[in-house]
Order: C-alpha cells, then structure tokens, then sequence
C-alpha cells in the first residue's frame, strides 16, 4: 500500500508510477478522482477507483483520520484478505 495526494503541496504528489503501480485506488473526495482521471487519463483505464467520501479537511496523521480511513477501508481489506 502506498500514499500520495492529488494537491501541489502534498507530502507526496501522485505519480504517473503511483497510478500503473496500483491495481485499485482509493481517494478521500470526489474531487480526487477527477483530478486522477484527468491527470492520467490513459493510465487509469481499468483501474478501480474507491471514493471513501472523507472531507480532506485533516493534518498528515491525525488520529481522527486514521480512525476513519481505518473503518472505511476495513470491508475492502476484509474482502482482499479473505
């Protein structure tokens, strides 16, 4: 699993080597999925991209959002690990 963020300022820009390494992609907005599209248009082709619908309103690490990414993503873990 990795981390990147669609905005200039981000930790970690989303990369053209994030989106072909990644079988599926999860974004915190809708917002980030268009930006993606756009972005890497051809790239994206075929790939599943998850919306989890969490405002990206939080600091790197928050421990509100980590608890909400971790119940968000816990039925999709759930289903890979099984």
């Amino acid at each position: 699993m990795r981390s990147a963020g669609t905005e200039d300022h981000a930790r970690v820009k989303i990369s053209e080597g994030h989106v072909g390494w990644a079988d599926v992609i999860f974004v915190m907005e809708k917002k980030h999925i268009r930006r993606i599209q756009d972005k890497f248009r051809d790239s994206v082709i075929g790939k599943r991209i998850i919306c989890l619908n969490i405002s990206d309103d939080y600091k790197y690490m928050d421990e509100d959002l980590i608890g909400l990414l971790e119940s968000s993503m816990s039925e999709y873990l759930q289903e890979w690990l099984a």
